[in-house]
């Protein structure tokens, strides 16, 4: 499984902005790396949808296919976990383009417009072609964020 990496900017914006347990949290999908981006989204000041040159969803089926369930949010002993349900996309009606990083936005926060909380990088290109299935496995017991 590919590793979650923390966007700089979530940090002031989970205390300012975020209410993670209910705000709508969204993923984005782009093959382009993070410092290739004209605005690099992992740098202090830049780490919004905005700067993330996303895929086209043409292909991915479902009403809201990209949007994620919380499944539990919370602190135990100083530790606070964000639990989100997996995902399974699914491409219909032809390819899904090749993507390689998975972002987690919010899509509630207007100010930052969709402050991102952070990527998945799987290493190399992932195409999904028409009929198959891609899940992302959300950890149950570690969450996908800690903050402690």
């Amino acid at each position: 499984m590919a590793s979650f990496v923390k966007i700089n900017d979530f940090v002031a914006n989970a205390v300012e902005n975020m209410d993670l347990e209910s705000d709508q949290l969204i993923i984005a999908l782009s093959n382009t790396a993070p410092s290739s981006e004209s605005s690099n989204p992992t740098a202090d000041g830049n780490g919004i949808l905005g700067n993330v040159t996303q895929i086209s969803y043409s292909n991915i089926s479902g009403s809201n296919p990209r949007n994620l369930t919380t499944t539990s949010s919370g602190q135990t002993g100083g530790v606070y976990k964000l639990i989100l349900a997996d995902l399974t996309l699914t491409a219909s009606g032809g390819s899904v383009a090749a993507f390689r990083y998975i972002y987690i936005y919010n899509d509630t926060v207007t100010s930052p417009a969709d402050p991102l909380i952070g990527y998945y990088d799987y290493g190399s290109s992932l195409t999904l072609n028409d009929g198959d299935t891609f899940t992302i496995d959300f950890s149950p017991s570690n969450g996908v964020i800690q903050l402690t």
